[in-house]
């Protein structure tokens, strides 16, 4: 037993030991990587194969910015909890079908910037979870079919910057786009030519079309093929022009030469051409290199061209060009090298042309050109040497070997500044003893033998001390270069600085802690501009010129603790501003014009401890509801940030605030924190890209972003180069080719300095003067390819002295002696690539202008003539006929005719008076001073050159009372307005008077701006109410009666056997009272054929069954109906006589209740939805004067409509569902017992009591009549309303039943039976409306009314003052317009001068932002939804609603941040359906 028991033992502590080392297994982090939690970061690693021990838990993984080249199958099948997977920014060229095998709950994928150039049917098809998808910036051809068909949750999809051939095998991408129109924006075909630049989801279907090779389904790099986008022969691979970001993979094996140039591609990957051994020419020009891997060129043996001008290269790398020993040309002119290894050239022993042109070396190491032993071309020109004596070698190999054709010359020092290095004796390379360096003797030279280590020295200008560049104070607009790399802190402050470019200016700088940029005028900061900075852990961009911020700011600033951003301009945080600043300790963002914050927007501060708010205009509604308890819970220094708006919260801390006080209007729409994206509807943006190609533009589109860096406007319709491009600071390239240009100015191109390509080719360019490109310093690149150009004046390239290609073949080049400067122009510096041909004069046509010696560029003989036509075309004298000739930009010339021509060239004669010029009677002489050739004498009242024009007499006129001015012949005539007569319409008219009244039939006529107008008596129609309406038309006369019309109605003549009003009771023999059983004491008549109920007073109904009128006395008292019915909508109707200013009228529900209260007399209906904002609208009339007034109460679906006595309805919009009847709460009459409610009063503002006092009769809630017998009737409330009907009090209160009758109790200050006696002022409480009161004894007074009303009261308009007074509208309300006409304003639905006639059924469009709201949060469609709303008639029966409805879904952004994607269901045709 002992025994059996310790095996036992030993094998549950076996057991334990397999868990604890499975456990560790799981939880196990690949190496160099990082692990927290469940998250693995292995980003920036250089990794180059990827890790094989990932724990199984690992929910998120980043293996970005490293080198991965291959995406292994099957590699994720254990980590089925992955959920974020980053594998952005490698070298993947392939997706295998099987690479995410396993992982099926990736939410969120990122492949972009790799060089993907194929994906394998099926990829993707086990992440149906899929929620993000990048794939941008690789080199994507094709896609297999509905590859991304299962992703029902994909909700951000990026596939731009791709090299997409938009063939027939691509043709399903292209409506999978358009049934997602908010994702994947920017996707463009790159192929093929007809449709290349053209969004794929814009593309149609018949626009896919295919040459019969069908793409294969898998990924295989064995042979390689030729790129779709490219072209290939003879072993060449042609990739110009072609917009790539990358080199394109599973290029052909074969390839012997490859063509990259004029693209945008970054980087050189490792290997990126070791595969194709038969290379011998790589041209990357022109693109924008910024990195080269090591290994980039390794192996290639038989490279004998590498061209790599016009690109951002700052430094090249450790033995990037070892190995190519066949080398023979290497051009790296125009790029930003700052140093150079002295082994970078060891293996070119076979170099002969090196060109390292326009950089920004300032200093060589000894030995860099030894290994050199072919060299015979040497161009270094264009660089800030420092001629010390580090530089003494280079002078003397130089001398020995005079190979450097550029003319390379020093920078400094000053005294030998411009002179050529070539020339300088040895003896004057000194170093003085302020150099850094420290030399011994013999080995001056080597100091830069291996490394390229050499800190440049202290930027000029600047202060450098013990690791401190201070650069403050010198007006800088932009950060220096060559800032030593040992540099712990840098002070650029009070400069003139505008913007941060991304430009790598801190890539270098990894011991930098510190940076000053405050005091400048920072507006911009580019995405980028911090890259490199990591260790910086202080960032001071106080007092700029900075309107928003954002995470791509301050990507780089891993380390960031202090972020100062005091005295900017920022007025919204949003949630994305400081993503990824995870160590901030402290952030100031004191003095900006800050009004709100994004919910969420300081989360990602996970380290903040101090945040300063102060002295920002917060407007404290409830979108910055959330900062208040943020602050309170949040243990963070903050100094009591405080409101600005609104009024009441001024200067209240943000802190104090409860949260009820952040409130928003209804109709307030928050303020947007991100920026609108600005671009051109004829054009494509892409971050700062513009494309606007080939859209047959004429002049400049307008919203181009004023950040554009790259314009693209060739094959358009440009005659001139838009002058608008001066205002676009930021230009780096533009694209004009294939224009009409045909002429150039000298402020074509002003202001852009930045301008670094300017394409110009294939217009119908004929001369160019010599400052066209004045203040192009910046510029690298100009192709005046393709144009008809001959000559260019000498000087006409002084300002861009960073050119270093220019293009210019295809022109027909005169080379005489006036264009030798141009052939040793382009010889100095390689810059034209050997393709410009001369077309003359004789024995030079067909020669290179890059070849041709300079001394064969001669003047021989006349030039000509049509050759310098070109440039001054008047010297052919086109001008006939004695005509001058002018210079013209635009045509060439314009010629100014002589007296008697005219036409282009002055060739047709003219006799100017012949053709009779002048008109309306003037008199035609000749002239030799006017270009016309003739002068008119006019006629009084006329003027102009041909007397054509009708001097307008009416310009100074004397008409009256809104006369119309009619201009004549030197005199004018007033038109008179309505009842205005006399020359200058001086005099009124009555046009009413009762022998000129147009009105008949007792019809009220009264006056109006567009004459007499008539309200006709009933029974009456017509403009003078002279026509009898027919009654008949309408009549309800039963079983076959005769209608006889009638004055305002019609009867009926009854057939044998019936009888009654309308013919509907047959005869029979007993009475018909006794069938009618009146009730309540009603007597019964008999009348028209049928018994009438006779009700008394208090009771209705058919039979006065019904108690439909009650008298509310006391205070407290109210009526109960306990089972109201749950409608989804109601129209409740009552009428109400009260001289009480406030009361319950009706109130259901609890603390989700609707209530309609009288209010300071007037009606109000509020509705409180507990959970959401109330809302509330009041009647613009008062009730409380004693008389009975109807009140109406409308509610449908969200509307809720308020009418008073039929009057114009005020409409309320609730933003949610309004159920104003509940079933499972009573309805409360004239009061409601204060348990149900006990905040009532407090809400309602009511003043004593919650009850009604006064009569409510004619209940009717959805057109039934309510009957008061059936409610709960508390004490206080008496049937019927006769007694305090016949007692008015006007300041007091009934009391109906007493033992002398109904008796007033007055209000205090008053007196009197009806309380209508003031105590001591009689106009205490007067009732002057439009005026003001005058005492005129103890108890009485008059009122003195203003202009424009009389009437005791002065609450009558007088006539002429309220045109709309007799205008009675149906459907709509009367306005006024300018001229004083009252007219009828119809509502949707109807027309006709009264509103009076319905519109047909039928639905008006609209296009507009679907909006709804959730809990607090407003939410609308991220782009305009088209429906139409029905509106008009139908047949009896029927109703006007949606016929057809269609459902599509849409995107919402919520004002609180967040955004959900739902289906909404709109009317799409409107007709005549049942009602419902």
């Amino acid at each position: 037993m002992p025994a059996r028991g310790g095996h036992s033992v030993g094998r549950l502590v076996e057991a334990c030991i397999r868990i604890l080392l499975l456990c560790k297994a799981a939880k196990a982090c690949p190496g160099l990587c990082t692990c927290s939690g469940t998250t693995v970061d292995c980003h920036g690693l250089g990794l180059k194969t990827m890790p094989g021990n990932i724990p199984r838990n690992t929910e998120r993984l980043r293996l970005n910015r490293n080198q991965l080249h291959q995406l292994p199958e099957l590699l994720f099948q254990k980590n089925a909890a992955l959920s974020r997977l980053d594998l952005s920014e490698n070298f993947i060229q392939a997706i295998p079908r099987k690479a995410f095998r396993g992982a099926t709950d990736i939410k969120n994928l990122q492949l972009d910037k790799n060089h993907i150039s194929c994906i394998e049917d099926g990829a993707f098809r086990a992440l149906r979870g899929l929620e993000v998808l990048t794939l941008n910036n690789n080199n994507i051809s094709s896609i297999p079919v509905s590859s991304f068909n299962h992703m029902p949750k994909l909700r951000t999809f990026r596939l731009h910057s791709n090299n997409l051939n938009c063939d027939c095998n691509l043709a399903w991408l292209s409506q999978w786009l358009r049934e997602r129109p908010t994702i994947g924006l920017f996707t463009q075909c790159s192929a093929p030519a007809p449709i290349r630049g053209l969004n794929v989801a814009e593309v149609q279907k018949h626009e896919f079309s295919c040459s019969g090779n069908k793409p294969s389904s898998s990924c295989s790099f064995a042979t390689g093929l030729c790129p779709a986008i490219c072209t290939c022969s003879n072993n060449i691979v042609d990739c110009r022009g072609k917009g790539l970001t990358a080199i394109p993979a599973n290029l052909p094996d074969s390839m012997a030469e490859i063509r990259l140039e004029q693209n945008s591609i970054k980087s050189i990957p490792p290997g990126a051409f070791s595969p194709y051994k038969k290379l011998r020419r790589i041209d990357l020009s022109n693109n924008q290199i910024s990195e080269l891997a090591p290994d980039a060129f390794q192996g290639l043996r038989s490279l004998n061209s590498l061209v790599l001008y016009g690109n951002k290269i700052t430094d090249l790398p450790k033995g990037v060009f070892d190995g190519l020993y066949a080398l023979q040309l290497l051009l790296l002119n125009a790029n930003k090298i700052h140093c150079l290894r002295a082994n970078t050239f060891q293996d070119l022993q076979n170099l002969s042309l090196l060109s390292l042109y326009d950089n920004k070396i300032q200093t060589l190491a000894k030995g860099t050109f030894t290994s050199l032993r072919a060299i015979q071309t040497l161009h270094l020109a264009q660089n800030p040497f420092i001629c010390d004596c580090n530089l003494k070698w280079l002078a003397d190999y130089l001398h020995s070997n005079p190979i450097e054709t550029s003319g390379a010359r020093c920078t400094s020092p000053r005294r030998l500044a411009n002179k050529r290095i070539g020339q300088i004796k040895s003896k004057k390379f000194r170093c003085s003893g302020k150099t850094l360096v420290v030399f011994v003797a013999g080995t001056e030279d080597t100091s830069l033998s291996s490394d390229c280590n050499n800190d440049p020295v202290c930027p000029a200008k600047c202060r450098c001390e013990s690791n401190v560049v201070d650069c403050s104070n010198l007006r800088l607009n932009r950060i220096p270069e060559h800032i030593p790399a040992s540099t712990t802190e840098l002070r650029l402050n009070n400069n003139e600085i505008t913007a941060i470019e991304a430009a790598g200016a801190f890539k270098t700088l990894s011991h930098l802690k510190k940076i000053n940029l405050s005091n400048n005028k920072i507006s911009e900061i580019e995405d980028g501009a911090f890259e490199g900075a990591s260790s910086v852990n202080e960032l001071h961009l106080t007092a700029n010129q900075l309107d928003s911020v954002h995470s791509g700011m301050f990507r780089g600033l891993d380390g960031l603790r202090m972020l100062m951003l005091r005295n900017n301009r920022i007025s919204c945080i949003h949630n994305n501003s400081f993503t990824g600043l995870h160590n901030v300790r402290l952030l100031s963002l004191y003095d900006n014009t800050l009004t709100t914050i994004t919910p969420g927007a300081f989360d990602t501060l996970q380290s903040l401890s101090t945040l300063n708010l102060l002295a920002n205009p917060f407007n404290c509604n409830c979108h910055l509801a959330w900062l208040s308890s943020w602050l309170r819970n949040r243990k963070i220094v903050t100094g009591n940030p405080r409101c600005q708006r609104p009024a009441f919260l001024k200067e209240i801390p943000l802190q104090d605030v409860a949260l009820p006080d952040f409130r928003c209007q209804e109709d307030q729409e928050e303020p947007s924190c991100m920026p609108p994206v600005q671009c051109p509807s004829e054009c494509t943006c892409l971050e700062t890209v513009v494309r606007c190609s080939n859209k047959h533009l004429r002049i400049l589109p307008k919203g181009i972003p004023r950040n554009v860096t790259e314009l693209y406007l060739d094959g358009n319709q440009f005659s001139v180069v838009p002058k608008e491009l001066s205002n676009f600071k930021n230009l780096q390239l533009v694209d004009l080719s294939n224009n009409k240009i045909s002429s150039l100015t000298n402020s074509s191109f002003a202001s852009m300095s930045q301008l670094t390509t300017l394409i110009l080719s294939y217009n119908a360019l004929r001369c160019i003067p010599t400052l066209a490109f004045g203040g192009l310093q910046s510029l690298r690149l100009l192709s005046l390819h393709g144009n008809d150009i001959s000559e260019l004046p000498d000087g006409i390239f002084n300002d861009a002295a960073s050119l270093s290609h220019l293009a210019i073949g295809a022109n027909p080049l005169y080379c005489d002696c006036r264009l030798r400067w141009l052939s040793d122009w382009v010889k100095t510096g390689y810059k034209e690539p050997g393709i410009a041909r001369c077309a003359g004069p004789h024995g030079m046509e067909g020669k290179l202008l890059l070849t041709t010696p300079a001394k064969k560029f001669e003047c021989q003989g006349e030039v000509d003539a049509a050759i310098l036509a070109k440039c001054n075309p008047c010297m052919l004298k086109p001008c006939l006929n004695h005509g001058s000739c002018e210079t013209d930009q635009m045509d060439g010339y314009r010629c100014r005719c002589s007296e008697g021509f005219k036409g282009k060239n002055c060739e047709t004669p003219l006799n100017s008076c012949v053709s009779e010029p002048c008109k309306n009677g003037g008199t035609c002489h000749m002239s030799e001073e006017e270009d016309e050739g003739f002068s008119c004498s006019c006629a009084a009242g006329f003027e102009g050159p041909t007397c054509d024009i009708d001097i307008d007499e009416c310009k100074d006129n004397d008409c009256q009372n809104g006369a119309t001015c009619k201009d004549g012949i030197n005199n004018y005539t007033c038109l008179c307005a309505p009842f205005y007569t006399g020359e200058m319409c001086e005099d009124m008219e009555d046009m009413c008077a009762s022998t000129r009244s147009p009105c008949k039939h007792q019809s009220t006529c009264f006056i109006t701006v567009t004459g007499p107008k008539c309200i006709c008596a009933p029974g009456y129609v017509g403009d003078d109410c002279s026509v009898n309406y027919d009654d008949c038309k309408d009549h309800r006369c039963q079983n076959g009666a005769q209608c006889v019309d009638g004055v305002n109605g019609y009867s009926c003549v009854c057939p044998k056997s019936y009888s009654g009003q309308l013919c509907e009771v047959p005869s029979t023999p007993r009475s018909l009272c006794d069938l009618a059983n009146c009730q309540n004491n009603a007597p019964c008549v008999e009348r028209g054929g049928h018994a009438l109920c006779q009700c008394l007073e208090g009771f209705g109904g058919p039979r006065c069954e019904k108690l439909v009128s009650v008298n509310f006395v006391d205070r407290d008292s109210y009526l109960l109906l306990s089972d109201p019915k749950n409608w989804p909508q109601a129209n409740i109707t009552l009428q109400v006589s009260t001289a009480e200013d406030n009361g319950i009228l009706l109130y259901n529900g609890d603390n989700d209740h609707i209530a309609v209260e009288l209010h300071e007399g007037h009606v109000k209906v509020s509705y409180d939805p507990g959970s959401q904002p109330s809302h509330a609208i009041y009647s613009t009339e008062t009730i409380n004067d004693g008389q009975f007034h109807t009140v109406e109460l409308v509610t449908f679906d969200q509307m809720v409509n308020l009418s008073i006595d039929g009057g114009i309805p005020t409409t309320m919009d609730s933003f949610g569902k309004v159920q104003p009847l509940r079933g499972e709460a009573p309805l409360y009459v004239g009061g409601m017992p204060v348990s149900v409610h006990p905040t009532a009063p407090r809400i309602w503002q009511i003043q004593n009591s919650s009850s009604f006092h006064g009569c409510i009769q004619n209940l009717y809630i959805n057109n039934e009549l309510q009957d008061f017998t059936k409610t709960q009737m508390k004490p206080g409330v008496v049937p019927g309303c006769e007694p305090c009907r016949k007692i008015y009090c006007l300041h007091g209160i009934c009391q109906p039943n007493t033992a002398i009758g109904p008796v007033c109790h007055c209000q205090p200050g008053w007196s009197g039976q009806h309380c209508d006696q003031p105590s001591a002022n009689p106009c205490l409480g007067s009732k002057c409306v439009h005026g003001r009161c005058i005492p005129m004894d103890t108890q009485s007074y008059r009122c003195e009314c203003q202009e424009g009303f009389h009437g005791a009261l002065c609450n009558q308009q007088e006539e002429l003052f309220n045109p709309c007074r007799k205008l009675q509208c149906k459907h709509g309300h009367c306005q006024i317009s300018d001229t004083g006409d009252a007219y009828c304003h119809c509502e949707v639905g109807y027309s006709g001068e009264l509103c009076d006639k319905e519109s047909e059924c039928h639905g008006e469009p609209v296009r507009d932002f679907y909006q709804v709201q959730r809990g607090y949060a407003f939410c609308q469609t991220t782009r305009m939804v088209s429906w139409v709303e029905c509106s008009g008639t139908c047949d009896t029966g029927s109703c006007c609603a949606s016929q057809r409805m269609k459902r599509r879904k849409y995107t919402f952004e919520c004002s609180d941040g967040t955004s959900f994607s739902e289906e909404v269901e709109k009317t799409i045709k409107c007709g005549c359906v049942g009602c419902m």
